[in-house]
């Protein structure tokens, strides 16, 4: 019923997970991040619990593989479940359960795993896959946003469309960038909309918020100012979505 990936970027670290899928909202419920640890998206039947469990396995010395193997051991529900996990050092895993609505499968690769059930077809996590790989060098959120354009466009959820999620993690607690159209009948491409003003007003915004160990100060005057505008007066527009 979902579509999604799962990425480390091998230059800054970071780790970030993209999920779509034809229910209202997938970003409450599917994509799970922890700084220096790991991110998840748990889907197919969801069990939020399974990531949990494995950030929890992966933040006490486990690595992406045996803490999802640890994880759905416990689950008697296993083969109704879909996992993508990548670890803080890039290591990825994946699992696909036997009672996944077809199409459904995965693939690994360097530092990501890409995933879906309920696709129309292969094509889309083999598009997802290429486009990742093709976008080396570039920011983990751009990345992950070209692999989401990809398996859209090669047919994404065999019943349609309706909401997306894209969520970056730093070193910090919080998420440096967590993105989501809830309900849209082209999901996709609104959120590579938002995610062009959020690079211009957002993202400047949340780089200077107060680090973990570092005495807090005042927002830069850029951002400030940025900020005093009303939203159509930025740099990107915004406000409200066109017509």
């Amino acid at each position: 019923m979902t579509f999604s990936i799962v990425a480390r970027c091998p230059l800054t670290g970071r780790l970030g997970v993209a999920v779509a899928t034809a229910v209202p909202a997938v970003g409450a419920i599917c994509p799970f991040t922890r700084a220096k640890v790991g991110a998840v998206s748990t889907q197919s039947w969801v069990n939020p619990y399974l990531a949990f469990g494995v950030l929890d396995a992966i933040a006490a010395g486990q690595n992406a593989r045996a803490a999802l193997e640890v994880v759905l051991a416990s689950d008697d529900a296993r083969e109704l479940r879909q996992v993508g996990v990548v670890d803080a050092s890039g290591a990825a895993a994946a699992f696909t359960g036997t009672s996944c609505v077809p199409w459904c499968g995965q693939e690994i690769g360097p530092g990501f795993a890409a995933q879906g059930n309920m696709l129309t077809g292969p094509e889309v996590i083999d598009a997802m896959a290429a486009a990742y790989r093709a976008s080396e060098g570039a920011a983990l959120d751009e990345r992950l946003m070209r692999a989401m354009e990809a398996g859209d466009a090669a047919g994404g959820d065999r019943r349609g469309r309706q909401s997306i999620s894209l969520r970056i993690q730093g070193e910090e607690d919080y998420p440096a960038l967590d993105l989501r159209v809830d309900d849209h009948p082209r999901p996709v491409t609104e959120l590579r909309r938002v995610l062009e003003i959020a690079r211009l007003q957002l993202m400047p915004f949340i780089e200077g918020m107060p680090k973990r160990g570092e005495p807090p100060g005042p927002a830069p005057e850029a951002v400030t100012s940025l900020l005093a505008l009303a939203p159509p007066d930025r740099p990107g527009g915004g406000g409200s979505a066109p017509d």
